[in-house]
């Protein structure tokens, strides 16, 4: 036992990046020199769902103006939610269910490069495009699973980095913002928005007005692919390509 303070961070899937969050701040406040973020959870198998029903669930208003333009499923509804989103992409820009597939393709095929995946299996795009559907045109290779796991980073100063010889292993944050919804997020009746094209857009767009950079000086994105149609959205709200 330290006596070090320590935080419990509950922010569904933003919870690991608002523990690093956190941690950044604390030394950016000059409270501390070191600090750390630390994650781990045990899920129960199936998709998510809520255990409590004595308290308005945090997703709430999200699925009410969801159903006021589209009709609830005999589905899970997280992949509701995001291939709603895909829908309107679809609307919106004529995107096929090839192009979602895809891009699961790619990540399942990446997979078998990366010891620490939780699949490392690759698949031929018709497996892909012709699997158990589970919502719409999302099948099961573009949904993620849940799984248990754990994780941690180390966050220093660059005085720490220097006291202690760690030059070179330390990895520099040159910026992170977070972003929450806004009213506009469920004015506008858009699946897009409700699952956080706007508020990414506007995150990353405060990054790239701090930093001076811009979306092409990227080399590597990892990407949250929760579902395929939330990555392609993302891609765009991140500036990577064009909208549409």
């Amino acid at each position: 036992m330290t006596g070090i303070p320590i935080y419990n961070v509950n922010n569904a899937c933003a919870t690991g990046s608002s523990a690093l969050f956190m941690a950044k701040q604390f030394i950016e406040g000059g409270l501390a020199e070191c600090t750390m973020a630390l994650g781990f959870e045990k899920m129960e198998r199936g998709s998510l769902g809520s255990h409590w029903t004595d308290r308005t669930n945090p997703m709430q208003k999200h699925i009410e103006v969801m159903t006021e333009f589209r009709e609830i499923a005999a589905a899970p509804m997280t992949p509701q939610l995001f291939g709603n989103a895909g829908l309107e992409h679809m609307e919106k820009f004529g995107t096929k269910p090839e192009h979602f597939a895809k891009v699961a393709w790619k990540n399942h095929k990446h997979s078998t490069n990366n010891p620490y995946s939780q699949f490392q299996k690759e698949y031929a795009l018709d497996q892909v495009l012709n699997g158990r559907t589970v919502y719409e045109y999302l099948t099961l290779l573009q949904c993620c699973p849940t799984s248990d796991g754990s994780g941690c980073a180390i966050l220093a100063s660059a005085d720490f980095v220097r006291k202690h010889g760690l030059e070179h292993q330390a990895v520099e944050i040159v910026a992170q913002e977070m972003a929450t919804d806004l009213p506009s997020t469920f004015a506008d009746k858009s699946s897009m928005k409700i699952v956080g094209y706007d508020l990414t857009k506007r995150a990353v767009d405060k990054i790239y007005e701090k930093t001076g950079l811009r979306a092409s000086d990227a080399q590597v994105v990892e990407l949250h692919d929760c579902f395929s149609a939330n990555e392609l959205i993302t891609y765009e709200a991140l500036g990577l390509c064009g909208v549409g």
